[in-house]
């Protein structure tokens, strides 16, 4: 890729990250656009009808970025959690860790990779015609000392990422810490879930369950609620509310308006009733089988052998969770229990061997996606070479021939297809991680999250790679001896898509979450076409299995290219900082946390930043071999080993902070809460916590007589 095909994506890419601002600056004053852009404000009552003339709301203005620039750490911990803080410093780690490579980067390697072995002659004229290779390692000469420039860069900016890696995870652990401490009691605290309950003649689930832990956890032990299965009933329930909404949608409508509908099948045949009546008698005729199924389950209902269990006291609850509680390790299996709100109660339909079965499901679907995502992999690197592209579609070739067409074509289009066929994959592993048994929202998000940023390593990062410059040559890579090697000249051949990608994929992907179109259009829809209520919407999350990978992948991108094309360096600061400023608007305004797991997203983040050193490194050693000076290439093998060192120390002095609290910690807080008058009420709330919500009393209908009573009472947290 020439230099004027970047400066064109660049273009494409800045006139469409300013328009997409400047229209979030006017479309953010109109006060029917509320839901839209300040939904968490709209739903906590504390949205304000903006003040401002007509003429202001149709002018732009910055206001919203010092406003996002003021809030505070503590401000975002206290109303989205601990692991939005989580996210905001992963985007200050980058931005610190960039910051650093930058200096290095631009204003060291970047010029002696543009001057490579050249002290004169150089034409500053023609550069937009010139290839990006002449800012890469690329443009050195074999055996040039100029090399250990790059080798001694390497060094000081694995430290500096070392340094700020650990400052993170110790802040992040501290944070972690802090935030238990601060807490009020939380019934995921006093309560773990025991699964492969066993099956004893004539007994009950609950009653076994009750009989095992009186025995041998007697003074620690409170209550049980062992699990039923409710599919059916949860299915009723979603009936229930979707004929509601249809009943809200008929009552906004103008009473002129209504028209007579026929009873019948679809609607087309039978008699013609009053839509409204007909639907409200559904409603009622629905909530009564509701009732009548949740009285049958609670009577007689099919148990599912697992079962939340309560204890006392935080340490009781810690003790029964990791200490084997059978001598067969199959049984009585003991897990963490996430908070009420965060059950994924699906996951209790299925058995151990369903779950077992779905977990081998979900590692060949992994396979098969990342065989089949190389097919637009493949079609986008053809992109990127012209020759190729005309050797494909000889009909394009006259078209080909003008500048700008082939600019944008090799300069933009292969990223932003590459961007659309990746926004599939996030809802894609969501689903797969359902399949895996996971018990709660969260664990289903970090696993998401996980799946999605090692797919897009593979398969943005490798497979660009290897489909790329060795697309006939992957008969080399038969032999695992030489893979170093070709990795050495593969990863630098494609650094100007990469720097492309950062900017279609980065810039626009940001503003276009500011200036978010589809719920936009969305609530345009709703409001204009079908009639719905204004205040019928439901605030987003925030989107953790989206973000962090893009994040993190980025970085990859950042670290490995460090030393080899230091020019993708500015176009992630760029990104950094955009991301910075937009998402603490986005949590100020728009997302609101549906779940809360205390920072685990961080050593998501350190494993990620531990291997995007260590490929940085192998690339390095194979790249000092190729360029005839295997001394440097040596000397980068002890860096690669301090690196794994530093990674181990990690683990051990970190991680356990994440897995469960201490003993220490526990002790304290339940010391704390000895003479709390208010524990009993706790405790007593605690005994229904965990109660399945698809047992609990609906009211949608406006009969409320004597059979429509709840069945269970409940009171929640």
């Amino acid at each position: 890729m020439i230099v004027s095909a970047l400066l064109t994506s660049v273009g494409i890419n800045l006139g469409l990250c300013i328009l997409f601002f400047t229209l979030y600056s006017i479309l953010r004053k109109q006060p029917s656009n509320a839901n839209v852009y300040g939904p968490r404000l709209v739903a906590e009552g504390k949205s304000q009808q903006n003040s401002c003339s007509n003429i202001e709301r149709l002018l732009p203005s910055p206001g919203w970025v010092r406003r996002a620039w003021q809030l505070s750490e503590e401000e975002i911990l206290s109303t989205t959690g601990l692991d939005a803080v989580v996210l905001m410093r992963i985007f200050i780690f980058s931005l610190r860790v960039f910051s650093c490579g930058g200096i290095v980067g631009i204003l060291i390697l970047l010029p002696v990779n543009y001057v490579g072995n050249q002290l004169s002659d150089i034409d500053f004229s023609d550069l937009p015609n010139k290839s990006l290779d002449i800012f890469s390692i690329s443009n050195v000469n074999n055996g040039s000392k100029r090399l250990w420039i790059h080798f001694c860069s390497i060094y000081v900016f694995t430290g500096v990422v070392c340094y700020l890696l650990y400052y993170e995870y110790k802040y992040i652990s501290s944070k972690r810490l802090a935030y238990f401490y601060s807490s009020k009691p939380q019934p995921h605290h006093f309560t773990i879930l025991v699964r492969s309950i066993p099956a004893s003649a004539g007994r009950s689930f609950g009653d076994s369950v009750e009989s095992f832990f009186t025995e041998y956890h007697p003074a620690t032990y409170l209550s049980n609620l062992v699990v039923h299965r409710t599919k059916k009933l949860q299915g009723l329930i979603k009936d229930a509310k979707m004929l509601y909404k249809r009943l809200l949608h008929l009552r906004s409508k103008d009473s002129n308006q209504q028209k007579l509908m026929r009873d019948g099948f679809l609607g087309l045949f039978g008699r013609k009733v009053n839509p409204i009546d007909h639907y409200e008698k559904k409603l009622e005729d629905l909530e009564e089988h509701v009732r009548m199924e949740q009285s049958n389950l609670s009577v007689a209902g099919e148990e599912v052998p697992a079962a939340f269990v309560s204890f006392k006291s935080r340490y009781g609850a810690a003790i029964a969770l990791h200490i084997q509680q059978s001598d067969n390790p199959i049984e009585w299996v003991t897990e963490q229990a996430p908070e009420p709100h965060d059950v994924y109660w699906p996951f209790f339909s299925t058995s151990f061997m369903q779950r077992w079965i779905s977990n081998l499901v979900v590692i060949v679907a992994c396979i098969l996606l990342t065989i089949l995502f190389l097919v637009p992999v493949v079609f986008v690197q053809t992109l990127t070479n012209l020759d190729q592209l005309e050797t494909f579609l000889p009909f394009l070739k006259g078209i080909l021939t003008i500048t700008f067409v082939s600019q944008v074509i090799t300069g933009y289009l292969p990223s932003l297809i590459l961007l659309l066929f990746l926004q599939t994959v996030p809802p894609i592993m969501k689903i797969f991680s359902s399949m895996q048994g996971y018990i709660s929202h969260s664990q289903i998000e970090i696993s998401t999250c996980k799946k999605v940023l090692w797919f897009t390593i593979w398969n943005i990062f490798f497979a660009n790679v290897l489909s790329g410059s060795v697309l006939y040559q992957i008969n080399v890579f038969l032999e695992p001896k030489n893979i170093p090697e070709k990795l050495a000249v593969a990863v630098p051949a494609q650094a100007s898509f990469f720097i492309t990608y950062v900017v279609t994929s980065g810039w626009t992907s940001l503003s276009s979450e500011l200036f978010r179109m589809i719920p936009l259009i969305w609530d345009f829809i709703k409001r204009h076409c079908s009639g719905s209520y204004a205040d019928e919407f439901d605030v987003p999350s925030i989107p953790y299995r989206c973000e962090i990978p893009r994040i993190l992948f980025f970085e990859l991108l950042g670290i490995t290219y460090f030393f080899l094309a230091p020019l993708i360096l500015p176009f992630l600061l760029v990104y950094y900082c955009l991301g910075y400023i937009i998402y603490r608007n986005q949590l100020l305004n728009v997302y609101t946390p549906k779940f809360e797991t205390g920072g685990k997203f961080w050593p998501i983040v350190h494993n990620s930043t531990i291997f995007s050193l260590i490929l940085m490194q192998a690339i390095a050693i194979g790249i000092f071999g190729l360029k005839k000076l295997p001394m440097a290439s040596s000397l980068t093998i002890p860096l690669l080993i301090l690196t794994l060192l530093f990674h181990e120390y990690c683990q051990k002095r970190f991680l356990p902070i994440f897995a469960a609290y201490s003993a220490e910690s526990l002790i304290k807080k339940d010391k704390e809460n000895e003479n709390d008058a208010s524990m009993t009420d706790f405790l007593d709330k605690l005994v229904t916590a965990y109660r399945d919500p698809a047992l609990l009393p609906i009211q949608y209908s406006e009969n409320r007589d004597s059979h429509n009573s709840p069945l269970l009472s409940s009171t929640p947290f």
